[in-house]
């Protein structure tokens, strides 16, 4: 219980029939699917702005899930089932890849550039992905939301907390980053579409620069931490995501990669990513080992490439990391004449790139009725990128449009604003505090980074180090509770330390429950350094009850679908 200290909230009502919270690739895409094929009322949050919002903010040289010619969809599902050691949902990668194409040609319709051949065809970049000119791509979808009459967008509004009451969705409640109000929006469905989450661990750059890394910063894992605290059911956090980047810039590797088949070598001009393999995790837990047994630095070889694949790197990364030409340009030597330096981030929790988040059907409905989740924040279903994310807020849109067809809303009641408002008033009132939001951060993410399998210990952990991290986790929880807001701005700030230690704690408790090593790197038990297929070849979710979070292990679906029985 919060203490009220009576600070006086403005507060304003909302009802629509269907509420997006985030308002990304995956969000935007949603909207424009409900509008297309109802006259629903919807309502997009995004606590920063449409516009440059999201993983898209800055823009992508390429779509990297498309079905090439001489492809079916069942070869990505096959792609991405082997990538993730089969710890996938089939029927979820099927359903998403079925759509891939689709939703590119919608894309190409809104504006978007996709470079294309004398034969007018798509210019693919490897097996499955297509070259685009992208650093407009967010601007395109925004601006397509924005003209949609039935669409509403409240920009700087961040969404904090569900309404859920018999496990039924009735809205959410969000605070207004510049008009100080506390929304209380009623909605008879919800979209989730709020990205994964960054920020948990120790990053690579420190001080000033801790925000320039792979994954967005501004992406807190809050819609998983709201789906947490209302009890619905989780998957995969610990499938952590760990980018293999250029080191400093932080910049794609597989620009250079696929763009001009860059292997991965050693400080000995060794080539050794067939050593240990080509997977997402095997190729930063090569680049960990090599590095460890002295063979390090660790490079892309890019010297010798032609001047013309010099200035195509160039020009792609100036699409969506132009810190990294900048190196170039800076440096006085071309790519062609020096290898670029390559590192591992620190880890992420994000559904667009490995297994983790909600626990969905094939029409993206979670566990809670009247919940769906689209993006990076549904779990199952990785390599989404930025079609599988459209494709996934379609498939979530039409089903929250037949939801709402068929369901009556429910009113979010007077006791439940007064709880969140007496939260609120809390933070703006309470003075007695002896730490900062960001001191308790950087006490977080050293917390992770040191027991959690962080960069300091090459992603490794023993159960003993968990442990250690659970307790000091709910420690900072306990912490958390006595911040201060000067203003909503800095309440954000203290709801987005919240969601991450929050998610802390599912990481934490989804790494010891899976007692083996699938994937290096990613999930690096020490205590069990081998694969179990005996005993894990299985999902390990989780469910947040009566103040703990519980496991469940739930056997592979290998064949048909899966729906919400039991």
């Amino acid at each position: 219980m919060f203490i009220k200290w009576g600070v006086d909230l403005k507060t304003e009502r909302i009802k629509t029939d269907i509420l997006i919270i985030g308002g990304g690739t995956a969000g935007c895409y949603a909207a424009l699917t409900i509008s297309e094929h109802s006259n629903a009322k919807v309502l997009v949050c995004e606590k920063a702005n449409i516009k440059r919002s999201g993983c898209l903010a800055a823009g992508v040289n390429a779509l990297n899930a498309y079905i090439v010619d001489g492809r079916t969809p069942q070869d990505y599902v096959d792609y991405a089932t082997k990538d993730a050691d089969r710890i996938v949902r089939g029927d979820l990668l099927l359903t998403m890849s079925e759509r891939l194409n689709e939703v590119t040609r919608k894309l190409e319709q809104l504006g978007l550039v996709i470079l294309k051949d004398k034969n007018g065809k798509y210019v693919a970049r490897g097996n499955r992905n297509l070259k685009i000119n992208g650093e407009n791509i967010k601007p395109i979808l925004a601006k397509a939301v924005e003209q949609l009459p039935q669409v509403t967008v409240l920009n700087r509004v961040d969404i904090t907390d569900y309404e859920v009451e018999n496990n039924r969705i009735k809205g959410a409640f969000g605070i207004g980053i510049e008009n100080d109000t506390l929304y209380v929006i009623e909605a008879n469905a919800v979209i989730v579409a709020t990205g994964g989450a960054a920020g948990l661990y120790k990053p690579n750059n420190p001080g000033f620069s801790r925000h320039k890394m792979w994954y967005p910063p501004f992406n807190t894992g809050a819609g998983y931490a709201m789906g947490i605290r209302a009890g619905v059911e989780m998957t995969t956090f610990e499938m952590r995501f760990i980018a293999l980047r250029c080191k400093d810039t932080i910049a794609p590797t597989g620009t250079l990669a696929q763009g001009v088949g860059a292997k991965q070598i050693n400080s000995l001009g060794e080539v050794y990513e067939t050593k240990y393999g080509i997977t997402t995790s095997e190729r930063v837990y090569g680049t960990v080992n090599e590095n460890q047994e002295g063979r390090g630095p660790c490079y892309l070889r890019t010297e010798g490439i032609t001047p013309e694949q010099d200035e195509a790197l160039k020009k792609a990364y100036l699409n969506m990391a132009p810190s990294q030409t900048l190196k170039w340009i800076e440096s006085g030597r071309t790519p062609s004449e020096q290898n670029v330096e390559i590192e591992g981030t620190e880890p992420y929790i994000v559904g667009g790139h490995t297994a983790s988040g909600y626990w969905v059907d094939t029409k993206r409905a979670t566990t809670v009725k009247g919940l769906f989740a689209a993006g990076d924040v549904a779990g199952g279903c990785p390599q989404k990128y930025v079609t599988g994310a459209l494709a996934e807020g379609e498939i979530a849109a039409l089903s929250a449009v037949d939801f709402v067809r068929a369901n009556q809303p429910e009113a979010i009641d007077n006791q439940s604003v007064s709880v969140k408002k007496e939260q609120l008033e809390h933070f703006l009132g309470n003075h007695d505090t002896r730490f900062t939001t960001e001191q308790l951060e950087e006490a977080m993410q050293t917390v992770m980074d040191s027991y959690a399998g962080g960069i300091k210990t090459n992603y490794r952990f023993n159960e003993k180090q968990l442990d250690i991290a659970d307790q000091k986790i709910k420690q900072l929880q306990t912490l958390s509770d006595s911040l201060h807001a000067e203003d909503f701005q800095e309440l954000m700030y203290i709801f987005e330390l919240r969601e991450r230690l929050t998610v802390c704690r599912s990481v934490i408790a989804h790494l010891k429950a899976r007692k083996e090593t699938r994937w290096h790197s990613f999930a690096e038990n020490l205590d069990y350094p081998k694969k179990d297929d005996g005993n894990f070849l299985k999902y390990v979710n989780s469910k947040y009850e009566s103040g703990k979070i519980q496991i469940i292990f739930r056997d592979l679906i290998q064949e048909g679908v899966y729906e919400h029985n039991n």
